[in-house]
Parts: C-alpha cells; structure tokens; sequence
C-alpha cells in the first residue's frame, strides 16, 4: 500500500543512511522498521520468547542469570489490565 508519512528531517536523513549502508530502498527500511516495532508488542511472540528463555533447567549459570535479569527487567515493566 501506498501512504504519505511525515518524519522529521534529522530521522528521515539517518533513515537514508541506513537504508544505503544496507542496500535496501527507503520503503524497505521503514517496513522492516515497522515490522519489528508491530512484532514487538505481539504478545503471543513475547510469550514464545519468555517461555524459550526460560525452558531449560534452572540449575544451569545461564538460565539463573536469565530469570534475575527478567525478574530486573519485568519489576520495571507497567502492566496493561487488558
């Protein structure tokens, strides 16, 4: 789909940047933008993530690094009641 958007000039000439250091055309470069920003909030995929990092043992290193870490990081986090 075609659309107009209005970006400011010091984001749209970073964004041009970006967009010629990896060899993709502006439309690209703000789809695959988008899409990681949409995929972000999907809740189902960050579920998928929680439940992979935390799939294997907790007597492991890594996984006791990775629940303390969650546990920082979901404290910080403000809860949607929807």
């Amino acid at each position: 789909m075609k659309t107009a958007i209005s970006v400011p000039d010091k984001i749209f000439r970073e964004a041009e940047r970006v967009a010629k250091r990896l060899g993709v055309s502006r439309s690209e470069l703000y789809t695959r933008a988008v899409q990681r920003l949409v995929e972000s909030f999907d809740g189902d995929a960050i579920r998928a993530s929680y439940d992979k990092a935390f799939a294997e043992p907790e007597s492991t290193a890594d996984a006791r690094f990775r629940r303390a870490a969650a546990r920082r990081e979901l404290s910080a986090v403000e809860w949607d009641d929807a």
